[in-house]
C-alpha cells in the first residue's frame, strides 16, 4: 500500500510539473521588418520587346540570412537584437529589384528565377555589403551589388557594373534603421533599371 501511494503521488508531482509547463507563455517572434519604397522613380524612354528574368542574388553568409546587420569595425559583423527581415537580404532585394524593373517600363516582361516562362536575358547579381556602418559618429545603411546582364541564347555577358549605396540613419532606432536600409534600395533599384535600360539600347 505504502508503494502504490508513493507511486501515485510521484505520477501526481509529475502530472503537475506537465501542466505548470504549458502556463508559461511562448517567447514573442522578433519583430519582421520590411522596405517602406516609394513609387520607383526611373521610367525608361521606351519599353524593349524583351522579356528579364531577375536571379536571386548571390550572398554568403551572414548578408545570405534575415538578420539586420551591423559593421562597427571593418572586421566584426553584429545583429540588431528582436528584429530580422521578412525574408533573407537575397529574397528582400530580388523582389526589389523585380518591383522597380517592371515599373520602369524599360523591358516587356521581368520575371522572378521562381517562374518556368523562358526569358531573353537574365540578370544575375552579387550582393556584397547589406548593413549598417559607424563612419565619423553617423551610422549608414551601405547596399553594394555586382550585377550582369545575360543574354540567355548566347550565354555572354552583356553589360556588367558595380552599385553601391549609402544612407545615414537620421537616429540610432531600428524605424530610423530600417527606413534608411529602404532609401538607399530605393537608390540602387533605381540605379540598376536605369543602367539595364542603357545597356539593352546600346546592342543592336
Amino acid at each position: 500500500m505504502r508503494q502504490s501511494a508513493n507511486r501515485w503521488a510521484l505520477v501526481a508531482v509529475l502530472a503537475g510539473l506537465v501542466t505548470g509547463c504549458t502556463l508559461f507563455p511562448s517567447p514573442e517572434p522578433p519583430r519582421v521588418m520590411d522596405f517602406s519604397v516609394p513609387e520607383p522613380e526611373f521610367r525608361a524612354q521606351e519599353t524593349q520587346a524583351l522579356s528579364v528574368r531577375v536571379e536571386l542574388p548571390y550572398a554568403s553568409d551572414p548578408i545570405n540570412s534575415n538578420r539586420i546587420l551591423a559593421k562597427p569595425n571593418p572586421f566584426e559583423f553584429q545583429v540588431y537584437d528582436e528584429v530580422r527581415w521578412r525574408d533573407t537580404i537575397p529574397v528582400v532585394i530580388r523582389d526589389l529589384l523585380i518591383r522597380t524593373l517592371r515599373a520602369s517600363n524599360g523591358f516587356a516582361h521581368v520575371i522572378s528565377d521562381s517562374n518556368p516562362a523562358d526569358a531573353d536575358w537574365t540578370l544575375v547579381s552579387e550582393l556584397a555589403s547589406f548593413h549598417t556602418e559607424n563612419n565619423d559618429s553617423q551610422v549608414k545603411a551601405v547596399i553594394q551589388l555586382h550585377g550582369q546582364m545575360i543574354d540567355n541564347r548566347s550565354r555572354k555577358t552583356l553589360c556588367a557594373e558595380s552599385f553601391q549605396a549609402r544612407e545615414p540613419t537620421p537616429g540610432a532606432s531600428i524605424e530610423q534603421v530600417v527606413a534608411a536600409f529602404g532609401k538607399a534600395g530605393e537608390q540602387l533599384a533605381n540605379a540598376v533599371a536605369r543602367w539595364a535600360s542603357a545597356c539593352r539600347r546600346s546592342k543592336p
